[in-house]
């Protein structure tokens, strides 16, 4: 018999309902801005800086990556997108935003921690908030040294109840295996990651 693998990033909630699984977790598409440092003050930052993380917002805090080209990136901060591919701050689908705020989670989520909402928001709105997340590790930087980069959008998948799946979550239906959530890319390029999912096809494990 045919076996289907959904990895299907934001649309995989969809996918996973189509297929017949449960409605819930959804998929919330929170946006990653990000700056690139100019190519003079690269040299401020010889490795990977990172926050120690809140394990209330395991995803959020502006780090500082350098990447193979030699860019440096600063970033992100996480703020909600007005729709699923919403990369970009003028993209918008009122179906898609309407069908977010509809999710009984969400609304959850945004009563329980609307004050860290509002001040990722700020940090999207004003360079110079953005700037002084990044100084706090390396205080060097100015607002002159950061110009912006592409954003990315981070599959975020919530539980009914507003809290956050903060690790895979793998279901099987029938002949349909679903990756509802995976937080981070290293961990999509696991292949002991791989190798459950391949367990779960064959029946040797249960759904996680």
């Amino acid at each position: 018999m045919d076996e289907v693998v959904l990895c299907a990033g934001l649309q995989v909630d969809r996918l996973a309902e189509l297929a017949g699984d449960a409605h819930a977790p959804r998929i919330v598409p929170f946006r990653g801005e990000y700056f690139a440092l100019v190519p003079e003050k690269r040299s401020l930052v010889n490795g990977l800086v990172y926050p120690v993380p809140d394990p209330r917002y395991p995803f959020l805090g502006v780090h500082l990556t350098p990447r193979f080209d030699g860019e440096v990136l600063v970033g992100p901060n996480a703020v909600l997108a007005l729709a699923r591919e919403g990369y970009r701050r003028r993209d918008v689908s009122v179906r898609e935003l309407a069908e977010i705020v509809r999710y009984a989670g969400f609304r959850r989520f945004a009563r329980q921690h609307w004050r860290t909402g509002v001040a990722e928001m700020r940090g999207s709105l004003s360079k110079r908030a953005f700037t002084a997340a990044a100084q706090r590790y390396v205080p060097e930087l100015t607002v002159a040294d950061m110009v912006p980069a592409a954003a990315g959008i981070r599959a975020q998948a919530l539980e009914t109840d507003g809290s956050l799946v903060d690790d895979f979550r793998i279901s099987r239906t029938g002949a349909v295996v679903a990756v509802r959530n995976a937080p981070s890319p290293a961990a999509t390029s696991s292949l002991a990651i791989a190798e459950h999912i391949v367990d779960t096809l064959l029946g040797r494990v249960a759904d996680s």
